[in-house]
């Protein structure tokens, strides 16, 4: 029986490559996209190491036509959708260029758009299938500094309520997931310094995912809230 495939996009190090190699190993073949070739060289290994095969598709996930091209060859056979892209921008208001500000959008939201786009139809065909949002608190409550990174997370809270509503009823489980605190990862030490705040786990989030991916069509979870135990609600 062929492996099962996961499409995750924005795959990098860190939580990119904990979903990445947590799917492997649960059977699944992994197909990572991004805007360049660099994640390949760490996630490749990760994968095949689970027993899985990797693919990386290096494309601009904001350019339709770019990702049509790059997932053509593989999109009947993808069953479940990541979609971890997105830009930090972290400013006050008023030094937020205007370019700024739309490409938090286009990453995180249009990015999650057309990659959905591109799978929906074949995961329709069959009425199965899962897709999975990468969300935030910002998508929930806008805070200080955050305008841009905010209003990008509450667009796509809105389309992945939007496409549940739509595709659930054709065998489509869409789950939206808040993370809501610091991950262990390279990236976060360069963003943030090496706090000695608790830090999200990239496997334990990664097994949550594969948790979400996997329910009864009886019981599925449409948004799942995950901290630390330190994180206050």
């Amino acid at each position: 029986m062929a492996r099962p495939v996961l499409l995750l996009t924005g795959i990098a190090e860190g939580l990119g490559a904990g979903i990445a190699r947590v799917f492997a190993r649960a059977g699944h073949n992994v197909i990572g996209l991004s805007r360049s070739d660099r994640a390949s060289e760490h996630i490749k290994p990760l994968v095949e190491q689970s027993g899985g095969r990797y693919t990386h598709l290096a494309c601009d996930i904001t350019r339709a036509s770019d990702v049509a091209a790059a997932l053509e060859p593989h999109a009947d056979k993808i069953g479940i959708l990541i979609h971890n892209a997105h830009v930090l921008a972290t400013k006050p208001f008023i030094e937020t260029a205007i370019d700024e500000f739309e490409q938090a959008w286009r990453v995180a939201c249009l990015g999650a758009m057309i990659s959905a786009r591109a799978i929906l139809p074949h995961m329709a065909a069959r009425g199965s299938g899962a897709i999975i949002f990468t969300g935030a608190t910002a998508g929930l409550r806008g805070g200080g500094n955050f305008s841009a990174f905010a209003a990008a997370k509450f667009a796509l809270r809105g389309l992945a309520q939007s496409l549940a509503r739509e595709f659930g009823p054709q065998g489509i489980h869409v789950a939206h997931v808040v993370l809501d605190g610091l991950i262990d990862e390279g990236q976060t030490d360069r963003r943030f310094g090496t706090s000695q705040a608790v830090r999200m786990e990239p496997q334990a989030i990664a097994q949550a995912y594969l948790d979400l991916a996997r329910q009864d069509v009886s019981a599925w979870t449409h948004e799942m809230d995950l901290r630390p135990f330190s994180e206050r609600f």
